[in-house]
């Protein structure tokens, strides 16, 4: 129970910001490439209430936490709302709003890590522990949406994006698996099959990061 409360304490602002910005970042591109049903809905917001599924964010991952030992944990949020056939041009603005998400994931991992190297900077050792844990939870919680989201399987905004790239003939028939694709992605999960996945992506996008924030660390050493 300790290390519940304390694995919550560490990673509920990080998730919460993560799961937040990533769905509003949604409905952000879907509203500027010409689709205002998010917006219409109140889920073009900051607000993390608008978003949170009360089963897919905290039950769930509370139960796999207990069931597992924290082994496995997986969540989700509520899927903003968007009509495709509104966007101006559907096929190809549905690859920008599909990625509009995991681009806000990159940045916030971004932050996170700036704010890292910040309290390293600037707070004695015993002074930012905690915060430490916080930065680098936010750093992977967002390095795991960014390379998750982009598995190429919809309703995935990976899947999304690759349904936008084929060929309208290819595309459609692609887009068919849609429904079971939620039920595909967790075989994999449970198979162990996309960690195949998840490392190389979250790998090109630890060391993207580690690149841009690169002349700063050279600065402050």
């Amino acid at each position: 129970m300790n290390d519940l409360i304390q694995t919550v304490a560490v990673y509920a602002l990080p998730v919460l910001f993560a799961i937040t910005l990533h769905e509003a970042a949604h409905a952000y591109a879907a509203r500027y490439f010409g689709d205002s049903t998010a917006y219409m809905m109140g889920r073009m917001s900051l607000n993390p209430i608008k978003h949170v599924d009360p089963f897919g964010t905290i039950l769930i991952p509370i139960l796999l936490y207990f069931s597992t030992g924290g082994a496995f944990l997986f969540g989700y949020a509520k899927p903003v709302p968007i009509n495709f056939g509104q966007l101006r041009k559907p096929k190809r603005d549905m690859a920008w709003v599909a990625l509009a998400g995991p681009a806000a994931n990159f940045v916030m991992a971004l932050i996170w890590l700036l704010v890292l190297i910040g309290l390293k900077v600037f707070l004695q050792q015993g002074e930012q522990d905690f915060f430490v844990l916080m930065a680098r939870a936010g750093i992977l919680t967002n390095l795991v949406m960014f390379a998750f989201n982009l598995f190429p399987i919809p309703p995935l905004d990976g899947g999304r994006i690759l349904t936008s790239l084929l060929p309208n003939k290819y595309a459609y028939k692609f887009a068919q698996i849609e429904p079971y694709g939620f039920f595909i992605v967790m075989a994999l999960v449970l198979l162990k099959v996309l960690y195949f996945w998840m490392t190389p992506v979250m790998t090109i996008a630890s060391s993207a990061l580690q690149l841009i924030v690169s002349p700063l660390l050279f600065l402050l050493n």
